[in-house]
Parts: C-alpha cells; sequence; structure tokens
C-alpha cells in the first residue's frame, strides 16, 4: 500500500507540472507570407528605335543603353549615391599615391555562351574603346591612351595612371565584350558586326531574339541568366518594345500590351497620374540648370560682387519655375553637387525666394531704388541692366521671361537673346562672350560628383569654367579631393567647397530636373533612385518580380484576458 501511494503522488506531481507549463505557452498560429519567386513576363515600352546592342555602340542611343544594361556588365558598377559597387570586378584596390588600380575579377563569372570571363575580355574591350570603331567621346579616348595596362593572370589586371585621379572609377563601368567572339571583327568593322544583333553578354539577362513586324525591329526579348554571378533575377523574361514617343507608348499600356513606360512626358504625365494601375517613379537627372554669370566681362562690372550675385539669386522664384514651366519636373537646385550624392552637403545655405532681402542687399551696395518702382542705378549713374543669352525652346524661353520678370521687380532690367543651343555653347559660353547665359550642366554618365571641370581656376580659360570664377580657395579643395582615393577626406573637402561656392555665388544654381516612368503595380519589388544615366531605373531590376510563393511562419498567438 506505502508503493502505490508512492505511485499515486509522484503521477500527480507530474501531471500538476505538465498542466503548469501549458498554461504557461502562448498558443501557436501559422502565417503564411508573400515572397518573391521566379517567373514571369515583364514587358516594357521604350521611348526610339534599336541601334545596336554593342556597349561601344550606344553612346548616343538610350533605348540601346537600356538594353545593354541588362546583357553586359562593367567592371563595377554605382548605387544611388554615386558609390562604386562591385560588377564583374569582385574586389579592387588602390595605392597610397592613387595612380594604380588593381582589380580582381569575379572566378566564377562566364559569359552566356558559357566561356570564362577573363582579364583578357577587360584589356581587349579597352582597345576597343579607343579605336575609331567606338562611339566614346574623344576625351575618354584620350585618357585611356594615357593608362597602362597590365595582365597580371587570367582574373587579374592592373592599371597605372600618369598621376592621382580619384574620379577614375567612372570610367571602367564600360560593358566588357567576349574577346573570343569579336577579335577577328576588325575594329573599324565592328558597327558591321553580326554580333550586334546576337550579342552575348555576362550580365543578369541574355539575348533571345529580335521581334520584327512588316520588316522592321519592333522589339527585344531577353530571359533571365541562371549563371549571373550576383543575385539570378527573378522575372524570366524581359520583353522591350519600342514606341516614337511617350504618347504612343502611354496608349500601349492602356491596350494592356505593356507593363512598364520608359519615360514620361509632360504630355502623358497628368493621364498616368490618374491610372489607377500604374506607379509612377520620379528620380533626380544628373543636369542642373542654371544662370552663368561672366565674371570677367568688363562691361558688367558688378556682377563681380558677391552680394549683387546674391541678390539676383534671392530675387529669382525657383519654386514658381519649377510648379508653373517644369510642370513639377524638377527640385529647386542651392548648388553645385546634386543632391543625393554621397558628396552633397545637407546642411548647405539655401536662400529662398525673398525680393525685399535682394532689394535691401542693392540698397546696401549703393544703389538707389525709386520710390514707385522702376531701374535701380549706383551712385554714379550705372543702371543694374545686362542681357541674358537662352536657348530658343519653349521651356528655356519661358524660364528667361520669367527671370526677366522677377529681376523687373527688383529693379534689375535684363534683354533676352534667344540662340540655338549649340550656338550658346559654342558662340557664347565657349567664346566668353557673353554677360549672362541660361544654360544646363549635363553630367550623365559620370556618378563621381568631382565638379573640378566647371569651377575650377584653371578651366577659366578654354575649359568649362565659363563663369572664369577665380576662388583659390575653392580650387585648392577641389584639387585635393580630385587626387585623394580616401571617400571619407573627399566628402569633407567638397562638403567646404559648397560652403564656400554658395557664399560667393559665382553663377545661380536654379533647378535639377527630374525624370519620370511608369510601371503596373503588379510588378513589385521596384524601387526609385537618383539617376545618373537615363539606364539607372533598370540598376535593380534583378529584385522585380512578378510572381510570389508563400512561407510558413509561426508566431505566438496574442493572448486574451479572463
Amino acid at each position: 500500500m506505502k508503493k502505490l501511494r508512492w505511485q499515486i503522488l509522484v503521477v500527480a506531481v507530474t501531471i500538476v507540472i505538465v498542466a503548469l507549463l501549458l498554461l504557461s505557452q502562448q498558443p501557436v498560429s501559422i502565417i503564411t507570407l508573400p515572397e518573391a519567386a521566379q517567373g514571369g513576363i515583364y514587358t516594357e515600352a521604350l521611348i526610339g528605335s534599336l541601334g545596336r546592342l554593342n556597349p561601344m555602340l550606344d553612346w548616343n542611343n538610350p533605348a540601346d543603353r537600356d538594353i545593354n544594361r541588362l546583357i553586359f556588365s562593367g567592371l563595377i558598377k554605382f548605387d544611388s549615391h554615386g558609390l562604386p559597387q562591385p560588377d564583374l570586378a569582385e574586389s579592387w584596390g588602390t595605392s597610397a599615391d592613387g595612380m594604380f588600380y588593381n582589380f580582381s575579377l569575379r572566378p566564377h563569372a562566364v559569359w552566356h555562351d558559357g566561356q570564362p570571363v577573363t582579364s583578357d575580355d577587360v584589356i581587349f574591350t579597352i582597345e576597343l574603346i579607343k579605336s575609331a570603331g567606338s562611339l566614346f567621346p574623344q576625351d575618354i579616348k584620350d585618357l585611356w591612351s594615357k593608362i597602362e595596362i597590365k595582365r597580371l593572370n587570367d582574373k587579374t589586371l592592373q592599371f597605372k595612371l600618369p598621376e592621382p585621379f580619384a574620379p577614375f572609377l567612372d570610367y571602367v563601368t564600360f560593358g566588357v565584350l567576349p574577346k573570343h567572339l569579336l577579335e577577328t571583327v576588325p575594329a573599324d568593322q565592328l558597327a558591321n558586326a553580326e554580333f550586334n544583333l546576337q550579342p552575348v553578354g555576362s550580365g543578369p539577362y541574355k539575348f533571345d531574339r529580335l521581334l520584327i513586324s512588316g520588316g522592321q525591329i519592333t522589339g527585344v526579348v531577353l530571359v533571365a541568366n541562371p549563371d549571373y554571378f550576383i543575385q539570378p533575377p527573378f522575372i524570366e523574361q524581359v520583353v522591350f518594345r519600342f514606341y516614337p514617343n511617350s504618347a504612343s507608348a502611354f496608349d500601349a499600356y492602356k491596350q494592356g500590351e505593356v507593363l512598364g513606360i520608359s519615360q514620361l512626358t509632360n504630355d502623358t504625365l497628368e493621364p498616368a497620374l490618374r491610372e489607377t494601375t500604374l506607379s509612377v517613379y520620379t528620380s533626380r537627372l544628373p543636369q542642373t540648370g542654371l544662370v552663368f554669370l561672366n565674371l570677367n566681362n568688363p562691361s558688367v562690372p558688378f556682377l563681380q560682387s558677391e552680394k549683387i550675385r546674391r541678390a539676383l539669386l534671392l530675387g529669382v522664384n525657383r519654386n514658381m519655375i519649377v510648379s508653373h514651366i517644369l510642370n513639377g519636373q524638377a527640385i529647386v537646385a542651392d548648388g553645385p553637387i546634386l543632391p543625393g550624392s554621397w558628396a552633397y552637403y545637407e546642411d548647405i545655405e539655401q536662400l529662398d525666394y525673398d525680393p525685399d532681402a535682394a532689394a535691401a542687399l542693392l540698397i546696401k551696395e549703393g544703389y538707389v531704388i525709386p520710390v514707385g518702382g522702376g531701374e535701380v542705378r549706383a551712385r554714379d549713374g550705372q543702371f543694374l541692366t545686362f542681357t541674358l543669352v537662352h536657348p530658343d525652346d519653349t521651356i528655356h524661353t519661358q524660364i528667361a521671361q520669367t527671370l526677366q520678370s522677377d529681376w523687373a521687380l527688383i529693379g534689375v532690367k535684363i534683354e533676352l537673346q534667344a540662340v540655338a543651343y549649340n550656338s550658346l555653347v559654342n558662340d557664347f559660353l565657349s567664346t566668353r562672350n557673353y554677360q549672362a547665359a541660361l544654360a544646363d550642366l549635363n553630367t550623365s554618365r559620370t556618378p563621381d560628383p568631382d565638379p573640378y571641370l566647371f569651377w575650377h581656376q584653371s578651366e577659366a580659360t578654354g575649359g568649362q569654367n565659363y563663369s572664369q570664377w577665380d576662388n583659390r580657395t575653392a580650387s585648392e579643395f577641389l584639387e585635393t579631393a580630385r587626387t585623394t582615393a580616401d571617400f571619407a577626406e573627399r566628402a569633407r573637402l567638397y562638403r567646404n567647397f559648397q560652403v564656400v561656392f554658395t557664399k560667393d555665388m559665382p553663377s545661380l544654381p536654379l533647378y535639377y530636373p527630374v525624370y519620370s516612368y511608369g510601371v503596373d503595380v503588379q510588378v513589385q519589388g521596384v524601387q526609385v533612385a537618383p539617376m545618373y544615366d537615363l539606364s539607372d531605373r533598370l540598376a535593380l531590376i534583378t529584385e522585380w518580380y512578378l510572381i510570389t510563393r508563400r512561407t510558413l511562419e509561426q508566431t505566438p498567438a496574442p493572448t486574451t484576458g479572463p
């Protein structure tokens, strides 16, 4: 009986312990979560037409570059902040003096035909860049002609620069070509190579076929590259169809022919925003609209005064220009470095529209503003008047007219002179034969923020420092930043440069244009980032997806009170 009582007691205690454990546990619920899966077809309307699917020949054809972006890979690529990231090169290093760059290629990188990507392919491509057969600008050809290239082994190579040049990484984003398929093609016959319509690259997508209708190429079909050396894309097939303009591309979307529109222009943007199934993405372009002021023109000596230049900027309603003339397709500019760049200084001084403050500055400089309005004049009778040269297109003409009316409110009179854009650059800016000029600085395909060419003293004569700004402090910051590979140090130097620029205001920044494109809501994972080239909108296409799968996740269900 005693043994039986002990057994009963052990069972009872066990039951109590189990009950307590069960009471202490929360109930578990199973949740299914959507997760990106491979598959699906994404079709995009490209504005333009097919030329040649070869990165040596696409410099002037944005439609070709969009497609080549997916077929070919460069040594490196840049992220949305303009910072270099690995592409074909899994790593690189720079010597302490900034003159040597070593690149190591990914060991498992292969061409779409299965052949390995080697250092020989990179060297072969650079030789093509320098050749008469490529469409690269002459300054890029000249740069590569001065660089010594050394093959270290199949997967490693070295570049020796003639002098330290931190923006060098901008120049190694070119699409690498397969030597084994093109080495028998003479450089001057490259444009006629069959390769250009049946390309083989090493990028995330492989060429599949051309779409032809009525004897014309109407599109290109790409398929996912399962051997891509980074992350194979989720979307299995990408189809590009060509359209002459944004309006016809938007019509194709409404007819269900495409899921994306490569560009939404002013005539299509508003109706696109009303489409409930279309997501509109907007990204900053690598351009700056500004007024160049000639600081070394004796006919307008007052422009040499930083206070007069500041007053002119305070007197411009840039928000009105952006909202009413550019239809919101721009951002008010505040300096010489693009926002979003790693070098952009967030705390840069921002001058809002303030005509009263502008007038007060003019008075402080000795100018007399007549009661009831009219032209301001200095004590010596000199009026604040000058000529503004501007491009003769509709948008720039409207901006110039707005500047004219805004400045008239503070007593500054300007005459407008409309010219063709090529004439503006060649006959006025390049010759320094102007007083003020409305123009656009385009820094496409150069993610590095280096503004040396436009603002350094040495570029004032014969270069692109069209304002002829002569500021030694600013130039020293630019010199040092251009020769050090340390990004933290460069950021500090560019921050200091921007402070000096906004204090001196050698020219008047107005706006940074933006780019809008549309993607159907069923396409997920699309991200927006500042652009350094129009093809950058496709930089993260490997992360886009159309198909999801469900994964199980167990989570404690919430407990309820008694």
